[in-house]
This record gives C-alpha cells, structure tokens and sequence, in this order.
C-alpha cells in the first residue's frame, strides 16, 4: 500500500471543507465522540456588531438570532424568521440531547455527539460529498490511536504510526469499551 502523502496526513488532522461554487459553507472535523462543525456566521448575530445592527434596525424589529435545530437525523441552520442557510439529513445519526451549539472567536461552532462512539463518518451530511479513501484511511488512524490513548491514558501514542488497511476503531481489538 502507498503511503499518503504529507498534504494527506494534515487535511486528515485538520478540518475538512464543504464547498459550493467556490465559497466555503462550514468545515468540518471529527473524534471518538463528535463531529464539530464550524460556520462563519452572518455579523449581524454576533456581538461585537451589535451596536451597529440595532442603528440599523427600523421601529419593531428586533436583532436577529441564531436558530439552530439539532436531531437525531437532520441539522438546520438560520435566523430566526427566515428559511435556514443549511437544512440537511445527517449522513450518520447523532445523539441531540447531548449536541449543542456556540459561537466562539466570531464562529459558529456546532458539536454533534455520536450516536455511535467511533464510528466514521464519511462527512457531515447527505449529498455533500465524501472525504477521499487516502483522507478516509487518515480519518481512521486519528481516530484508533486516539481510541488508543482514551483506553491507555499512561501512554504516549501521538508519534505512533499505523500501517497497512487501517482497522475500524470501533470493533478492533473488542471494541470500544463503554462506561
């Protein structure tokens, strides 16, 4: 098998992007436990805009806010009063109760528990296109070794190198132990 290259190796530690017509809609990354979805928001909803916003506001309107969905199966993301920006099926399922959102350093960051510890997903949403199988192979190394490090907390695996078909970190070697 071909080792990936470099460029492969850092687009897997890093964030994974989701374009339409040259302009980027979200990034997005992954662990064990969530995927993290990351969105420029419009400035009008954040706060460092605020004065200027509410100068422009007409009598009766009000600033407008974030209105963000998160289920089992589906993602939706506006403000409120308007038809949402992203209103999509998940590609995987995640759990909503323990999924939420925030905005920091002037994003919109969107964490999505898994619903199953482990599991790759092989992006965000149906229909947005899947990561290569060189970045998907990257994906699942990050993902055992961190697995590795979660089981064996004494030990250091981040110069540690897989090679070959990487094993699913979710079944290989009994699997993810639950607590």
């Amino acid at each position: 098998m071909l080792e990936p290259s470099k460029e492969f190796q850092e687009k897997a530690k890093g964030r994974q992007k989701f374009q339409h017509q040259g302009r980027t809609i979200y990034e997005w990354d992954q662990t064990l436990d969530d995927i993290n979805i990351y969105i420029e928001p419009p400035k009008a909803v954040l706060k460092k805009y605020e004065d200027q916003v509410r100068q422009q506001l007409k009598p009766g309107e009000q600033m407008p806010k974030l209105d963000i969905q998160i289920k089992a199966d589906r993602l939706k993301v506006g403000i409120k009063g308007n038809p949402p920006f992203i209103d999509e099926p998940l590609v995987k399922q995640c759990d909503s109760s323990e999924s939420y959102w925030l905005v920091e350093d002037e994003e919109l960051h969107i964490i999505l528990q898994k619903a199953y510890k482990g599991e790759l997903w092989p992006s965000v949403f149906v229909g947005h296109g899947k990561v290569d199988p060189m970045t998907e192979q990257e994906l699942q190394k990050k993902m055992l070794l961190e697995r590795f490090q979660e089981e064996h907390p004494g030990f250091d695996f981040s110069g540690a190198q897989v090679n070959g078909m990487v094993p699913d970190a979710r079944t290989f070697m009994g699997g993810i132990k639950h607590n």
